[in-house]
Order: C-alpha cells, then structure tokens, then sequence
C-alpha cells in the first residue's frame, strides 16, 4: 500500500462509512461496529455532518486504541485499524 508522508494511503480509505444526517451517537457506532471487520492497518473513512463527530471520533479512536488519521476534508473522518 502506498502512503503519504502523514501514513494515508495514497490510493483512498479500504472504506467509506457514510454517516451524513445521523446524529451522535450513530456515526461511532457505525464504526465500532465495521472496523473490527477490516484488516488490521486499513483505513475506515467516516462521513458525518453532526458537529459531534469531529469530538466523538477521536475520543473513541483514543479509548479504543486506534488511530485517528485525522478530517481530510469537511464532515470527513479517518481511522486505521491498529488491532
């Protein structure tokens, strides 16, 4: 897989996970529940628009010890798989 200098793969995220008009809590439950289905070291893109996913995202990512690869654009989210 090629990646840029921050570890994003070149190529896009293994997934797309739209979330756009769900409300907090769904869009991280959305990704608790499909990333233990992808490969350890894949990249899951979260679209949300709710103001909370830029906050909920993140603490979920650091409570669950995966990475947040950060918002690549607007209401955009991507997490890699660490184990």
């Amino acid at each position: 897989m090629t990646t840029a200098g921050d570890g994003v793969p070149v190529d896009g995220p293994a997934e797309v996970l739209d979330c756009l008009g769900q409300r907090c809590p769904l869009p991280v439950i959305a990704l608790a529940k499909r990333l233990p289905a992808l490969p350890v070291g894949a990249v899951v893109r979260v679209l949300a628009d709710d103001p909370a996913a830029a906050n909920d995202i993140p603490a979920w990512c650091r409570m669950k010890s995966q990475e947040y690869l950060g918002s690549p654009e607007p209401s955009a989210f991507d997490v890699r798989r660490v184990n």
